[in-house]
């Protein structure tokens, strides 16, 4: 399987934010995001191919805890971490995960895949943290016209959604840049009228302090009034796009 990085970082969006995590970022991805800010896991993917029992060994190196400074917001009393996250790229693309994620659950992690909800697999899985791409996400036709059809061809597998939220505990959530992002999503929710609003995460688009302000101004209460979830980036907050954190 083909990996970018494995680090020991903490939780910053959804319903496990705060939470203290070891991440798996897979390299490779079936999309190409306009906004996508792990170049190296899609556009450029990076990293080397392990095995399943190497990155079994490089994950449980990582649960011993690592100390705080005052500058993080993760506390120095936190134990060994059972939290792990499956992201990327696009981890559901790799069939090693299938095995991958039996082991970790057999050792006593807690799994959350974060995806795309393109692709399916039979995971061991206790949060599918879903992250349907809306227009927005389509790349430039005069940047990148190669890569527009194949995106938009595969950025939206209803089928595929549908599986996955009956099979799994999960979550939804997408990146909002606009205002008319918002209409989308609910054009998109009411081809699933299955979807539960409480579990629907809005969250904004950018990887600076000053553009996530300026869109959360008005999709916070967005959020508030239609009665979904308002889902910050903390991560941007505490460490800015610095990778492995």
């Amino acid at each position: 399987m083909r990996i970018a990085e494995i680090f020991r970082s903490i939780q910053g969006e959804g319903r496990w934010t705060g939470t203290e995590s070891v991440f798996v970022r897979a390299s490779g991805c079936n999309l190409r995001c306009r906004w996508c800010d792990t170049p190296y896991a899609s556009w450029t993917p990076e990293g080397g191919d392990f095995s399943i029992a190497e990155i079994q060994e490089k994950i449980e190196i990582l649960r011993v805890p690592f100390p705080s400074s005052p500058r993080s917001p993760i506390p120095n009393h936190l134990s060994p971490s059972l939290d792990l996250v499956m992201t990327g790229g696009e981890p559901m693309m790799f069939g090693e995960l299938v095995p991958l994620t039996a082991e970790l659950r057999a050792a006593g992690w807690r799994i959350t895949i974060e995806t795309s909800g393109t692709l399916y697999l039979p995971v061991a899985c206790d949060l599918m943290s879903i992250s349907p791409k809306l227009s927005n996400s389509t790349p430039s036709a005069a940047c990148e016209p190669h890569w527009v059809e194949r995106h938009e061809a595969r950025r939206h597998a209803p089928e595929t959604i549908r599986r996955l939220v009956s099979e799994y505990d999960y979550q939804m959530k997408f990146v909002i840049g606009r205002p008319r992002d918002c209409q989308e999503v609910e054009q998109y929710l009411a081809e699933f009228p299955g979807i539960d609003r409480g579990r629907v995460f809005l969250m904004p688009e950018g990887v600076d302090l000053h553009s996530l302000e300026s869109k959360t101004a008005w999709l916070e209460p967005y959020c508030a009034r239609h009665g979904v979830r308002f889902c910050p980036r903390r991560h941007v907050e505490w460490f800015g796009v610095e990778r492995g954190r």
